[in-house]
This record gives C-alpha cells, sequence and structure tokens, in this order.
C-alpha cells in the first residue's frame, strides 16, 4: 500500500468516526429534500370554510356538499349571519367564509368573504371556491330534469378581501419578518456570543469573578434584549410609515407578546450556547434549529394547513408559528386579548421549559 493509499484510508476512517461530519453529510441532503418537497407548497389544502346560507335550496345544497367534500376546503361550521362569519374570520377559527342569498327557491347570488392578510394565497383559495362552486352550479344546470333546470337562474358569485383589499405583500410580510429577526437576534447571536467566550478561554475567568455567574449571563442577554427592543421599534416604524400597513391593535399589547417571544429566543440562545463548543457547531445548530425551521414551516412563506400532517406536527413546535400569528391578529385584523391567548399561552410555556433547561445546562456545567 503506497503512502498516498494510506494517507486516503486514515482521512476516511477519520470521517466515519466523526459523527457531527456525517450528520451534516447524510442528514442535512435528506432533511432539506423533505423540507423543498413538502414544506415549499403553494398548493391549495385544508382551507376552513365557514358557510352562511340564508335558505337552503337544490342550487345552495349541491355548492354546500361539494364545499364539504372537497379536498381543497375543510367545512368547520355553518353560521347564522354574514356578521358572525366575518367574526370568525377575524379571529382566525376560519380563513373563508361564503355567504349564500336567497330569493325564493333559488340563490340570488353569492359572495365569497378571504382572509387577505396573505395575498398570494387569497387569491388561490378565491379561484378554488369559485371553482367547485361554478362546477357544482354547472351540474345542477345539466340535471336530468331541464325544465327544473331552465327556471334556476345561475347566481352572481362577488369576492372580497377582508383587512387587505389592496392585496399588498407587506400585510403578510411585516409580522413574518419580525418573528424571524427576533429569533435570529436573540438566539444565534446569544449563542455565538456565550461561545466566543468559552473559545477564547475568559468564560471561566469572568465566571470565577466576584460576579455571579447568572448575572454575568444576564449582563451577557441584556445587550441583545435591548437590540432587539430597537429592532422591533424600527420595524413597526418602517410598516407604519413606509410601506404603510397599519397597526390596528394595541401597541402595549405588541409590545407585551414581543417581550415575551424575546424572553423566550434568549432562553433558546443560552440552551444552544450551554450545548455548543464552538462559534462553528453553534452556527450549524442554529442555522438548522432556527433558520431553516422558521422559513419552511412556520407559516412565514407557506400555509401550515396545506403541509403534510407530520410537518404540521413537528410545525406546532416552532416558536416563531405562534408569534406570527400572534402579530397578524394585533398589527393587522386589530383584535383584542382575548384572541390570542392561545398564541400568548403556548409562548409562555415554551419560554418556560425552555428557560427551566437553559439554567438546568448552565448549572450543570458549572459543577
Amino acid at each position: 500500500m503506497t503512502a498516498f493509499q494510506s494517507f486516503i484510508l486514515k482521512e476516511s476512517r477519520h470521517i466515519l468516526r466523526d459523527k457531527r461530519t456525517m450528520l451534516i453529510l447524510f442528514g442535512m441532503p435528506v432533511v432539506l429534500m423533505l423540507l423543498f418537497g413538502f414544506a415549499i407548497t403553494t398548493d391549495v389544502r385544508n382551507v376552513r370554510t365557514v358557510v352562511v346560507t340564508a335558505a337552503m335550496n337544490p342550487q345552495t345544497q349541491r355548492a354546500v356538499e361539494a364545499l364539504r367534500t372537497s379536498e381543497y376546503f375543510t367545512l368547520t361550521a355553518i353560521a347564522p349571519t354574514a356578521e358572525a362569519a366575518k367574526e370568525m374570520i377575524r379571529r382566525q377559527k376560519a380563513d373563508i367564509a361564503i355567504i349564500f342569498s336567497a330569493q325564493g327557491k333559488q340563490t340570488a347570488g353569492i359572495q365569497v368573504l378571504i382572509d387577505g392578510a396573505d395575498p398570494n394565497m387569497s387569491q388561490q383559495w378565491a379561484n378554488y371556491a369559485n371553482g367547485v362552486i361554478a362546477t357544482a352550479l354547472n351540474n345542477q344546470q345539466h340535471s336530468p330534469s331541464p325544465a327544473a333546470a331552465g327556471s334556476l337562474a345561475s347566481p352572481t358569485v362577488s369576492t372580497r378581501l377582508l383587512y387587505n383589499p389592496q392585496m399588498r405583500s407587506a400585510y403578510n410580510f411585516v409580522p413574518a419578518i419580525m418573528g424571524m429577526l427576533l429569533m435570529l437576534i436573540c438566539a444565534m447571536m446569544t449563542s455565538i456570543s456565550i461561545v466566543r467566550e468559552k473559545e477564547r478561554g475568559t468564560m471561566e475567568v469572568m465566571l470565577a469573578s466576584p460576579v455571579h455567574p447568572l448575572m454575568f449571563i444576564v449582563g451577557k442577554l441584556m445587550p441583545y434584549l435591548a437590540l432587539a427592543f430597537a429592532i422591533l421599534c424600527s420595524i413597526l416604524l418602517l410598516a407604519r410609515f413606509v410601506l404603510d400597513v397599519p397597526i390596528a391593535g394595541s401597541f402595549g399589547m405588541i409590545l407585551a407578546v414581543s417581550t415575551l417571544y424575546i424572553v423566550l429566543a434568549l432562553a433558546l440562545g443560552l440552551l444552544i450556547s450551554n450545548v455548543a463548543r464552538t462559534q462553528l457547531v453553534a452556527l450549524l445548530m442554529s442555522a438548522m434549529v432556527l433558520l431553516m425551521p422558521i422559513v419552511m414551516l412556520s407559516g412565514m412563506l407557506f400555509p401550515v394547513e396545506s403541509m403534510p400532517h407530520v410537518l404540521q406536527y413537528v410545525s406546532a413546535a416552532i416558536p416563531p408559528r405562534y408569534y406570527i400569528q400572534a402579530m397578524r391578529k394585533l398589527l393587522i385584523m386589530g383584535v383584542g386579548v382575548e384572541s390570542v391567548t392561545r398564541e400568548i399561552a403556548i409562548l409562555a410555556a415554551m419560554a418556560s421549559l425552555l428557560l427551566t433547561l437553559a439554567l438546568a445546562t448552565f448549572h450543570k456545567r458549572l459543577e
């Protein structure tokens, strides 16, 4: 065996023994293929639909049944009035409302109300809903009874976008950018900053100082906390005065939910810093744990309802998903605190869990 062959064999053994390298070489391509293959989708699936019927007639029954059996829509409720349907959309219990108005035994008109916070998906929802309804009504007209079919005139269908009638993409991306930037600044930069102290050998010196170790950690995190609030304020100012995105909800509630989210992100950054030994490892962990899931699975770009059920379960464990949902409700829809209690409760539980794990691993390292 030549020296060159021996060198190749030695290097191959080193690579095979390094579990982290093998995980990156084989694990990352598989994860990326699954994420890009299933999460990146603009297909319409499981759109939560509420129906308002003034009176049931053959046309209305056929249209409602078509929506119920369609693979694109999930019929969640039958609302008594149009205002009740709008309130369900406002509280994020439905994505689209279809209102059937009756005139005698015929359907006089159909109005489609859509949550326009995401203009791209809302336009697709409108097209799919119009297509399903039109197909159902055409089948009614081509029924075996020509006399009955001839007496039923085709109702007019009108579409209205709620909260974003101009279909501006900024309404969708401002809350998403807030969730992504706050998480990256607070978690990724914090973890790298603390790991940097380990690499330089100054971590032990600082921990041996008269300052309590936890006070040292809090001191390291405070600049990123202030930076996160500065970024939050700058985003809100740009959104309001440059992008002309309304701040319809309470500014105090926006700050309160954002503070909870920032604490969660700081706890996650501290947890990553306790596990990672080098800045490169911390950066890779942050990129894999934070960046890719935030972009792909948080609902930032692609609706969670259209993803496979497995990825929907994974998405349920991603904090930015709930923060982005809360910000869309507070910023765009102007709802009260009662409409974001679910998101606040989930973020609070996640923050408590991450903070407990981070402090536990930090104390273990001190011992």
